[in-house]
C-alpha cells in the first residue's frame, strides 16, 4: 500500500496505474474511519482493480465555532484498516498541501447546498465541493464512493460533477448502521453513554415516519409532528436541528408523499451534530 503525503506523489503513482490500464476507485474521508468508511472501501474494490482513499480533515468545511481542533484523528489505526481492507493507496496531505496561502477559488452549488445542514453550517458544502474537486483532480479516478448517511452532500457532489462534466461516476452507498440501528459516524465517540442512548430517536423517529407513511399518513407536517414529539420524549438531551420530507432529487421540501421522499433530519447533542435519514416510496405503502 502506498502512503503518500503530497500531490506529486499521488500523481505519479496514478501515472503508472493509468500506463496499466487499471480503473481507479477513490474514498474521500477524513478519517476516524469505521464500518462505514469500510463498506465503501469494499464497494470501490468490486469495481476498482486500484482504490485510492484520502485522509484529509478538511479546515474549509468546518465552521469557526466547529470541532476542527477535536475533531479525532487516528491515523496509524486508519492506515491499518485500509492495508486490511485492501486500499492501494492512501493519500494523506497536510493543509498547505491541499491550499496555497492565497488560494482565492471556490464551489458553490446553489439551492441544493443552501438548506437543511446548509443553513445552519454556513459555507460547509463550499468547503466539501472545493476539497472533493480538488481530491478528482489529483487522483482522477473512474469512480468516487460516498455515504447515503451524508445524503445532502452525496447530492451535492453530484449535481457538481454533472454541471462541470467531470469525468467520473459518483456511487452512493447504503448506510451502514451499529446493531441497535445507529447510523454510524466518527462523531459518534463523543456521545456521553446516555447521550449515545438517547441517540436511537433519530433511527426511532424515522421507523415512526414510515410505520405511519404505511398506514396511509401523506401529510408532511403529520409526520414531521410526530417525529418531533418523538424526539423530545426519547431524546431530551438532544436539540432539533431541522426534520425535514423532501424530493430524493431536487431536495425541496414537500407538503405530502404523493412520490418518493427523503426524510432527513439532524439533532444536535452537547458535544456531537448527529444526522440520518430514510427513503419512503409510496408506491410500495398500504392506505
Amino acid at each position: 500500500m502506498i502512503i503518500a503525503k503530497t500531490v506529486e506523489e499521488v500523481r505519479d503513482a496514478i501515472r503508472q496505474v493509468r500506463r496499466q490500464g487499471q480503473r481507479i476507485g477513490l474514498v474521500p474521508t477524513m478519517g476516524a474511519l469505521h464500518a462505514g468508511h469500510y463498506s465503501l472501501m469494499g464497494a470501490a474494490k468490486a469495481d476498482c482493480p486500484f482504490v485510492a482513499v484520502s485522509i484529509f480533515v478538511n479546515p474549509a468545511q468546518f465552521g469557526p465555532n466547529e470541532d476542527l481542533a477535536k475533531y479525532p484523528r487516528t491515523l496509524e489505526a486508519d492506515l491499518a484498516g485500509c492495508r486490511e481492507h485492501g486500499v492501494s493507496l492512501v493519500f494523506t496531505p497536510e493543509s498547505a498541501a491541499m491550499y496555497a496561502p492565497d488560494a482565492a477559488t471556490s464551489i458553490h452549488v446553489a439551492r441544493l447546498s443552501e438548506h437543511l445542514c446548509g443553513a445552519s453550517r454556513k459555507g460547509h458544502f463550499d468547503g466539501v465541493c472545493i476539497v472533493v474537486a480538488k481530491l478528482f483532480n489529483i487522483v482522477l479516478p473512474d469512480k468516487a464512493y460516498f455515504g447515503a448517511k451524508d445524503y445532502q452532500q452525496a447530492s451535492v457532489i453530484g449535481r457538481m460533477v454533472r454541471d462541470l462534466d467531470m469525468p467520473l461516476e459518483i456511487v452512493v452507498c447504503p448506510i451502514i448502521r451499529e446493531a441497535d440501528g445507529l447510523a454510524m459516524s466518527s462523531r459518534n465517540r463523543y456521545l456521553s453513554p446516555q447521550e449515545r442512548q438517547q441517540a436511537l430517536a433519530l433511527i426511532g423517529s424515522l421507523h415512526l415516519a414510515d410505520k405511519l407513511a404505511k398506514a396511509g399518513q401523506r401529510e408532511s407536517k403529520a409526520l414531521i409532528g410526530a417525529m418531533r414529539q418523538h424526539i423530545a420524549t426519547a431524546a431530551p438531551l438532544g436539540q432539533i436541528d431541522y426534520i425535514e420530507v423532501m424530493d430524493p432529487d431536487s431536495l425541496s421540501p414537500t407538503d405530502r408523499l404523493d412520490g418518493p421522499v427523503v426524510i432527513a433530519l439532524a439533532v444536535k447533542f452537547s458535544s456531537a451534530r448527529l444526522i440520518d435519514n430514510m427513503r419512503i416510496d409510496p408506491t410500495r405503502l398500504g392506505g
